[in-house]
């Protein structure tokens, strides 16, 4: 059945209009929130009572069917009102491209809160926890900001930097009425290969827990080690995926990571120490294997390390569809699959279509006791001290007031500021003596050429709008060429070419040109490359550009990729990763107004044939080194 099938079923199914619900949602809360209402004296219901004893109050109310509601996370497009109160749903999803009809910030707050009135209108009022990949900005949403992935973000080792960008994030979230991202990724990856690498920060694992400051600016300030989420105008944040989704076999995503207990610890383990310290909220399991044992059943590394060594006391949620893919077929035996990951330790499961055979098939797990009660208790504890930690007893609805937040231009200086400090300078003049950057603002004539100068769904990569994202204006936003039109005196032409001749570009006659080129969008294992080139176009119009005007080369891709070939051709080359939606980040740097401050947080191969090839191994001969950077006088810092 297809999504639009299950949407439309949704729709289907859903008895009473979303005015009603919405009327029903604020007067249970108005009521739970009086001080002197006489039906709201139970100790869960009190904000003034410690969280623990809320929580035990509440288990302790709780029927088996009401915490296996906990534990089930749904896709909105087979939730509604009758769905979420008649099995207490837990929690909602959106996964990528699932928006309502309308991108509005009013379209998004009326879905939540109708959703949410469903699980306020259950026998306990249970509010449920609505989610979404926030992994580069609110990048779901038209018209939200949109940062650089992780692996320019970990090219400016800048920690106060992904703190802001965090709570910048966070805001834009809270203006959509959702509190809950699955974010960060905090893998670390020793592959560029693999289609994730530019959701790692860096395959360096001391630049990654530096990184992962990035959830105080998601979540606040708390008690450390302690799921917390401070004020309304901060999220739960989930660390992801636990554990070695970046150290897979030759890149290949959700494949076996096979390494010693102590390798596994120092290279990957490590980010999710620091993680739990800043007290992170969730933490998501990988599709991967470590030795052959799938992390979505592994008791060890879930139950033994995770929970009791590290002390983590947040809940552990699985990825989508996690569990059907612990067996080879995926869902070939699904009664064992849910078995194993219960068993193994996770708490909640994001389902997310058919939540109806997961409940009844965890309802007979445990009625024929191969689940323990104490195994679900322990699951929904988790759960309910999220949720009590994060305020959302009393504040389950959408806050209207932060709507202006969306796409506001505070947000979008801060992507600004992320976009300059993650560009890398690679090359800067064919002779030391003689530096190309920065460029000159009074030119007579610029080309700007590359099928990515002027497109702002390329800029901002996989996981934009859309799962995979794509080319064109998907979003609001600043394209490079737009940055340069800007930049430049009003008295300077500036030309545009997206695949010039060499004819072509010699005809302009331009004092110099600007060529951004790189890879079309993915996600996830649709950008797995065991090549790692620059696609044909952007390899033509480097060569036939470059042959004819003295060119900076900006590269927008989500890792390294084969250039070597190619850098005699060029005066500069800059690594632009993917920066979002503010190229004038780029601008700002290439004109000189801001130095270049990044360095690799990955190192660059010559050639594919020599990976997986990373700091520190015995035999190490990049292109470009590991923390390689130039500043515009030419010298590595």
């Amino acid at each position: 059945m297809d999504v639009q099938t299950r949407e439309n079923q949704a729709r289907n199914h859903c008895c009473s209009s979303m005015a009603l619900r919405k009327v029903i949602a604020l007067c249970i809360t108005i009521a739970c929130l009086h001080d002197h209402v006489a039906l709201c004296t139970e100790i869960y219901e009190d904000s003034n009572q410690p969280v623990e004893l809320r929580v035990q109050d509440l288990l302790s109310r709780m029927t088996l069917d009401e915490k296996i509601g906990q534990m089930t996370q749904i896709e909105r497009y087979v939730a509604n009102f009758d769905v979420m109160k008649n099995f207490s749903i837990g929690s909602v999803l959106s996964s990528g491209g699932s928006t309502p009809n309308s991108s509005t910030t009013e379209a998004w707050q009326n879905m939540v809160d109708d959703l949410q009135a469903g699980a306020l209108a259950t026998r306990l009022g249970i509010p449920m926890l609505y989610g979404i990949d926030a992994i580069h900005g609110h990048n779901n949403v038209y018209g939200a900001t949109i940062f650089p992935h992780n692996i320019g973000l970990g090219c400016t080792r800048d920690p106060d930097l992904v703190r802001r960008v965090g709570a910048a994030t966070a805001l834009e979230l809270r203006a959509t009425g959702i509190p809950y991202t699955f974010a960060p990724c905090i893998a670390v990856c020793r592959d560029p290969r693999w289609g994730r690498c530019y959701e790692s920060f860096s395959e360096d694992t001391s630049v990654v827990r530096m990184m992962t400051d990035v959830i105080y600016g998601l979540q606040g300030n708390g008690t450390p080690g302690i799921p917390f989420v401070s004020d309304r105008s901060k999220v739960a944040a989930c660390a992801k995926h636990y554990v070695g989704d970046g150290g897979t076999q030759r890149g290949i995503n959700s494949n076996d990571t096979i390494l010693s207990y102590e390798d596994l610890f120092r290279i990957h383990v490590a980010p999710y120490v620091d993680a739990i310290a800043k007290g992170v909220s969730t933490i998501m399991l990988s599709y991967s294997s470590w030795n052959g044992v799938k992390m979505h059943m592994n008791h060890r590394l879930i139950s033994t390390l995770l929970k009791q060594e590290l002390g983590f006391k947040g809940f552990v949620i699985s990825d989508m569809e996690g569990i059907d893919f612990i067996t080879d077929i995926p869902d070939a035996n699904y009664t064992a699959s849910v078995l194993e990951s219960i068993n193994a330790g996770l708490d909640m499961i994001m389902v997310p279509f058919d939540y109806e055979k997961f409940i009844s098939t965890l309802r007979t797990l445990v009625n024929t006791g191969y689940i323990s009660m104490q195994r679900i208790d322990d699951a929904v504890t988790r759960i309910l001290r999220v949720k009590f930690s994060m305020g959302l007893f009393e504040h389950p609805l959408a806050d209207r007031s932060f709507s202006p937040h969306l796409g506001s231009q505070d947000n979008r200086m801060v992507a600004r500021e992320a976009v300059r400090k993650s560009l890398v300078l690679l090359k800067n003049g064919k002779t030391e003596s003689r530096p190309f950057l920065p460029l000159s603002k009074n030119a007579t004539r610029v080309l700007v050429a590359g099928t990515h100068a002027d497109d702002v769904g390329l800029q901002c990569g996989g996981w934009t709008i859309s799962w995979q994202g794509s080319a064109g204006s998907i979003t609001k936003g600043t394209t490079v060429l737009d940055a340069v039109k800007a930049a430049v005196f009003t008295t300077t032409q500036v030309i545009h070419e997206a695949s010039p001749t060499a004819e072509v570009a010699a005809k302009t006659k331009a004092d110099f040109a600007i060529v951004v080129v790189g890879e079309q969008p993915y996600a996830e294992g649709a950008g797995d490359n065991t090549n790692l080139t620059i696609p044909d176009e952007g390899i033509s119009t480097i060569k036939n550009v470059c042959s004819e005007v003295k060119c900076l080369v900006i590269l927008i891709s989500g890792r390294p990729l084969v250039v070597e070939p190619y850098l005699p051709l060029m005066e500069a080359f800059v690594a632009a990763w993917l920066p979002g939606t503010e190229g004038n980040g780029v601008t700002d740097v290439i004109f000189g107004d801001y130095d270049f401050v990044g360095s690799l947080s990955r190192t660059w191969f010559k050639s594919a044939d020599q990976l997986p090839m990373n700091f520190g191994d015995p035999i190490y001969d990049p292109l470009f080194r590991f923390a390689f950077g130039l500043g515009m006088g030419k010298l590595p810092r």
